[in-house]
């Protein structure tokens, strides 16, 4: 994809992970402009990154918590984000585990092709790094869904990545385009939707809104579309509490 020198040891990771996870057909490929834009699409648990890393189409870089790249940092997002929710006899374990993974953690997410995201001053690091990467024509995967609830197929979306269409325009002059994409394990499909393009003419706190809103409107709409299948949602909860992408009126 690019020059970015990588280990040996990460290299391998990569190549197991791609043979054993789930191999993913694209549909739709022709909404994704040639060339920057910013992909969204629903977490899937590590489905979604997973599946960003490996078969977005081109130059691609994911945002990535950047609590998984410092080794310091690993132990308490991976807990309080991944296994806080665990039964509490089992929760030792998982604080455990938490620290376990860190070093190859840290590994990984600094050799993948990912842009680190932070909720403090560093933040802004992530926004230059992320325009840079598009005035050279990059794609950058963002899943920005939070544990507000929704519908039955994504939670609700954190509107900051949305900033990234004031700063593009800024930048170029040119409206960043914003693709949805719905990921389905279930069916091993990657499907992206139209393009949402940003308004740098109307009031920046609207176009958040309704880049927003149209964008989960269209994976909505791209996921009920589809036979039904389950869906895993954003929170880890047990499996035997997946939806369906049934629509709304239909879901019980």
């Amino acid at each position: 994809m690019d020059d970015k020198k990588t280990t040996a040891f990460y290299r391998f990771i990569r190549w197991l992970v791609r043979l054993f996870s789930p191999k993913y057909r694209i549909v739709g490929g022709e909404n994704l402009p040639d060339g920057a834009c910013v992909i969204v699409g629903n977490h899937c648990h590590m489905y979604g990154p997973i599946a960003g890393e490996l078969y977005t189409p081109g130059r691609h870089f994911v945002w990535c918590a950047g609590e998984m790249m410092d080794r310091r940092e690993v132990p308490e997002y991976a807990y309080r984000d991944f296994w806080s929710g665990k039964p509490r006899g089992l929760r030792w374990f998982y604080r455990l585990l938490s620290r376990l993974i860190a070093p190859l953690a840290e590994h990984i997410f600094t050799n993948a092709h990912t842009i680190g995201v932070y909720h403090d001053a560093r933040v802004m690091g992530t926004f230059r790094q992320s325009v840079a990467e598009l005035e050279r024509g990059s794609r950058i995967v963002i899943f920005p869904e939070c544990y507000d609830e929704h519908n039955n197929i994504i939670h609700a979306f954190q509107d900051r990545f949305i900033d990234l269409g004031r700063l593009y325009r800024r930048k170029t002059g040119e409206a960043l385009a914003f693709v949805p994409m719905y990921l389905a394990p279930a069916l091993k499909t990657i499907f992206f939707g139209e393009p949402v393009f940003y308004d740098a003419s109307a009031p920046h706190e609207e176009e958040r809104r309704r880049v927003c809103g149209e964008l989960m409107d269209a994976i909505t709409a791209i996921a009920a579309a589809q036979p039904v299948h389950t869906v895993v949602p954003y929170p880890n909860v047990s499996k035997k509490h997946y939806p369906k992408n049934l629509p709304l009126e239909e879901y019980v």
